[in-house]
């Protein structure tokens, strides 16, 4: 391979973990290209310039200015995306701590609908150099912590401040159904985090249809009052859901009809079992790459309901039921973050039949059709963001390694793996 590289880069480059450049001019010559949205092309050319992708194609030829990489016997990937991320944003869940307890849902317990993730991303997360060698390269992330823990953002994972990672940063509602714990207060139980959600939502329909009347006709009309968490609640139409086994699924489905809004299910370890209803409802499913497994500490000789080792055993398969049904599903890496865990749950996905085609176009194109912004992410089409990850291999292959990512037309480059260093012999020099 040949690369034109400015030495004064390398340089600055060299004690970072990832070698990196600024947004330019590149031209990706005589790659095999998986575009995603169309045919695989053996032989291509993929034209970057000023963090957007200027062309594609096998006689494409960039301005003279562009910096070449020689990619023959390299494949290039649309940059993977985390349909259901935490990369970047703070540690815990706060909201509601310290309060006294709810005395129902008109107290808005657990309730963080307003706050966004694209105000919470840490650009200095080491997290994103991790996952970058594995070959994301976006993350739709969001706030954790309550019932209604607030609204994701499609986040680039490169950049100098927020403000450059955000592509869009109001994507949908992360709701879970947890509960004040047996600290007193509501909810205090799984029925009582349902029901409070549904009203919610039925309050969002109410006061949204109160302040259309009163801002058409407010003379003679009380003002209705301002409520946040009901206004981040509106803030976005796309709800998550939690359903991660059969019961789970059919229950949010039923809700997420009630609700009436673009429900996103996410969990889907046992969506293999839940076809048909998924199929008639065309909901969406995030299926985590956290796959279940026994606990280390569990007693070796203690025997296990068949129920719960069909869900661990059967678990990786679910992606490839829904696949086969023709269902939109994406992945997540549920708190993932090293980069060869993450590479061996994918392993695991493909050993249980999902096709590879399949498994890249639901790390890419699927999940940005998810959540709305498959005009700017997802394949590698003209006038698309520059998000690409170049591999010597087929994505996910054991041996396959990441050679280069871009990130916003920036390339990062993994620098070579230190061997592990022998111990000093014992009254050495030190």
């Amino acid at each position: 391979m040949t690369l034109k590289l400015p030495a004064l880069a390398a340089v600055l480059a060299a004690g970072l973990g990832l070698a990196a450049q600024t947004p330019g001019a590149y031209v990706l010559r005589d790659a095999r290209v998986v575009r995603v949205s169309g045919p695989v092309m053996e032989r291509a050319n993929v034209v970057i310039r000023d963090g957007l992708i200027e062309a594609v194609g096998e006689n494409v030829v960039a301005a003279a200015d562009a910096w070449v990489i020689d990619c023959k016997g390299l494949t290039v990937y649309p940059g993977l995306i985390d349909a259901l991320s935490t990369w970047g944003m703070p540690s815990g869940g706060g909201g509601g701590r310290g309060a006294p307890p709810a005395k129902g849902p008109e107290d808005r317990p657990l309730n963080a609908s307003w706050t966004k993730a694209a105000d919470l991303i840490a650009p200095a997360d080491r997290v994103f150099e991790n996952v970058r060698n594995t070959g994301f390269t976006t993350a739709v992330v969001f706030p954790t912590g309550n019932i209604f823990s607030g609204q994701g953002s499609v986040v680039n994972l490169a950049g100098d401040r927020a403000g450059q990672m955000v592509i869009a940063d109001s994507v949908g509602q992360y709701v879970t159904l947890r509960t004040n714990g047996g600290r007193g207060g509501y909810p205090a139980s799984l029925l009582g985090s349902i029901a409070y959600v549904r009203q919610i939502y039925l309050d969002a329909d109410h006061y949204r249809t109160a302040r259309a009347i009163y801002d058409k006709h407010p003379e003679g009309l009380p003002r209705p009052a301002y409520d946040r968490a009901v206004e981040g609640v509106l803030a976005t139409s796309r709800v998550l859901l939690p359903a991660d086994h059969e019961i789970e699924i059919a229950r949010m489905l039923l809700l997420g009809k009630e609700l009436k809004r673009n429900v996103v299910l996410y969990g889907g370890h046992e969506a293999w079992r839940t076809v048909g209803p998924l199929q008639q409802a065309q909901t969406p499913v995030l299926i985590s790459l956290k796959y279940p497994a026994k606990d280390r500490d569990a007693d070796p000789a203690a025997e296990e309901p068949l129920r719960v080792l069909e869900f661990r055993d059967k678990a990786p398969s679910a992606a490839a039921a829904l696949a086969q049904a023709k269902l939109k599903f994406a992945f997540y890496s549920d708190g993932l973050t090293n980069p060869r865990t993450l590479a061996a749950a994918m392993r695991k996905t493909l050993d249980a039949g999902l096709k590879l085609e399949d498994a890249v176009r639901a790390l890419t194109l699927t999940p940005a059709e998810i959540y709305g912004v498959a005009d700017r992410l997802g394949s590698i089409d003209k006038g698309k963001i520059a998000n690409l990850v170049v591999t010597d291999g087929d994505l996910f292959a054991e041996k396959t390694k990441v050679k280069y990512t871009f990130v916003d037309g920036a390339k990062f480059e993994p620098l070579p793996e230190q061997p592990a260093q022998r111990p000093a012999a014992k009254g050495a020099d030190r």
